[in-house]
């Protein structure tokens, strides 16, 4: 299938893909990613080991694109979330403004 990445045409096939990561150990993921295989790969990882481009030289909306259409799952990583402590009492509010812990 001819995929246009970084305004250049790539000719890839689902086992190109595969085959160009076999042996690529999966960055961690914060973002968006693509499952190859078993494995979780970072979209912009992907895009460079198959094109050989700098990361910064395509988007990772145009590598999700090709990839969904070769048929690979790609996903949205989580956003963590913060864990947001609620404060009731005024002795705690000023102890946490002051960084002091308080054990009871």
């Amino acid at each position: 299938m001819r995929c246009v990445i970084a305004r250049f045409p790539f000719e890839l096939t689902k086992e190109r893909v595969l085959e160009a990561m076999k042996g690529v150990k999966p960055e961690p993921v914060d973002g968006d990613y693509v499952i190859v295989g078993r494995r979780h790969y970072p979209v912009k990882q992907v895009g460079q080991v198959v094109t050989r481009q700098d990361r910064r030289d395509f988007s990772s909306g145009e590598v999700l694109r090709a990839m969904t259409q070769l048929g690979f799952t790609c996903r949205t990583a989580p956003a963590p979330t913060a864990a947001v402590a609620r404060i009731v009492d005024p002795l705690q509010r000023a102890s946490a403004m002051l960084g002091i812990t308080r054990s009871v």
